[in-house]
């Protein structure tokens, strides 16, 4: 874990990063500082880094789960300690890092007894994992798993739509929670007296491990300034 000391600059507005640490391979915090700021700026700043933290990075998952020898979500298989809705939970959970374009291919083949983890999936170069010990399933019996993945990269939360067709070919969709940063909070500080009043905006970012803070706040802003730039460079007239 890194500490160091806050200190406020009274001349030019800057940032720094303030505390930052990595608690497990899936969990990363970083506490920032930006100063100095006259009233009200610091709100202003604040609400829209943490939704563009939340809601304008994009991440990748598994969104597809593929195996013929699996009858419906709900079944059992013998000789897998977890049932099949258990395994799509636990493909859900996968961290992943990438820099793909839409969507790409991956599969897992293991055969029992023993553990099968993400060090399982077999995935393009393009696509990393970020914890390698994450639990899938277990075989308890000398069985083979085959199961293929739709991997995809996009933003934002996207529940899987289920619809019976999918399940007669063994195709499985999964939840998407694309959003590589877990939570974000902005506090406020202010100091100083009457009109020469000015506030530090303190932000804390908590993220899954495939994005440390620091690269989500860089990414988040670049994706703010992007959404503004239309204004900056539109016609002088506007008619409506």
């Amino acid at each position: 874990m890194v500490r160091e000391k806050v200190t406020v600059s009274t001349r030019t507005l800057q940032w720094k990063c303030v505390e930052s640490r990595v608690d497990n391979k899936r969990l990363c915090y970083g506490r920032f500082i930006l100063s100095p700021l006259i009233k009200g700026q610091a709100d202003t700043i604040g609400i829209a880094m943490r939704r563009a933290l939340l809601g304008e990075i994009e991440g990748t998952c598994i969104t597809r789960a593929k195996s013929e020898k699996i009858p419906h979500e709900y079944s059992t298989i013998v000789g897998i300690q977890e049932s099949v809705h258990e395994i799509l939970m636990n493909l859900k959970e996968i961290g992943l890092r990438s820099n793909l374009y839409g969507t790409c291919g991956a599969f897992i083949c293991a055969r029992g007894p023993g553990y099968v983890t993400a060090q399982d999936i077999i995935s393009p170069p393009s696509v990393e994992i970020v914890d390698n010990t994450q639990h899938i399933a277990r075989l308890t019996e000398p069985i083979d798993l085959c199961i293929g993945l739709q991997i995809e990269r996009n933003r934002g939360y996207r529940y899987s739509i289920k619809r019976p067709n999918n399940f007669q070919d063994g195709s499985y969709p999964i939840d998407a929670v694309f959003m590589p940063v877990r939570n974000a909070n902005h506090s406020i500080h202010s100091y100083g007296n009457g009109n020469e009043r000015q506030e530090i905006l303190f932000l804390e970012i908590w993220t899954n491990g495939s994005l440390t803070p620091k690269e989500a706040l860089h990414e988040a802003s670049r994706n703010l300034i992007d959404l503004f730039i239309p204004f900056l460079h539109g016609k002088k007239k506007l008619y409506i």
